[in-house]
């Protein structure tokens, strides 16, 4: 849906970076994913523990081989996915609710500086919000929307049927819309941090 999929112009982009600052959310942007890549290792202490969201932009950018493969962080997902569910799933939840840092991405940000994030599960919700000490998300700029109803239709419209077509591929089964998770401010400085890509990059 072409709507959805081109990158919004520089001033609408400069409008949501502003409001995202207004509202405790410290925002930049980056030309391309190469540069958010560099950027993103800039912010993370080699050793520190680091949970990701499951993305595209990440996988895009080649952050998930960064954080996750190269040995250099305590990378979250790797360590949960050497443990049994049925045994050790209290040591699982407290992992992946509570780490140093996570990074992921999102599915709309409106020029009010809101972020909408939606989820099948919700796993990546509890350290968004609350658990963990740093945030960071990589978003395209494709992504950027005048208001919450448009990235309400962002999500059902344009994400999830792409996030369901890669979920029937990865996993066998479609994905859903079951939480939606919606920031408009953040009251601990210095927390949440989103760099925007200046290209089209993720669902």
């Amino acid at each position: 849906m072409r709507e959805f999929n081109e990158v919004a112009s520089a001033a609408s982009v400069k409008r949501a970076i502003d409001a995202l600052r207004a509202n405790g959310i410290e925002a930049e942007q980056a030309p391309d994913g190469a540069a958010v890549r560099a950027r993103v290792l800039e912010l993370i202490s080699p050793g520190a523990q680091v949970m990701l969201g499951t993305s595209r932009t990440l996988k895009l950018t080649g952050l998930v081989a960064e954080l996750e493969e190269s040995g250099r962080y305590d990378a979250v997902r790797p360590t949960v996915r050497g443990l049994d569910r049925a045994t050790q799933s209290d040591q699982i939840r407290r992992l992946r609710s509570a780490p140093d840092v996570v990074v992921g991405s999102v599915q709309a940000v409106t020029e009010h500086g809101e972020v909408v994030i939606a989820s099948e599960s919700g796993s990546q919700m509890a350290p968004y919000v609350y658990g963990a000490r740093t945030v960071i998300w990589v978003v395209g700029t494709q992504k950027v929307v005048p208001d919450l109803d448009t990235g309400m239709r962002r999500v059902m419209e344009y994400a999830l049927p792409l996030e369901d077509d890669r979920a029937q591929q990865a996993y066998g089964r479609g994905s859903g819309v079951n939480k939606v998770l919606i920031i408009s401010r953040e009251i601990r400085p210095h927390r949440i941090r989103l760099i925007f890509v200046s290209e089209s990059i993720g669902f």
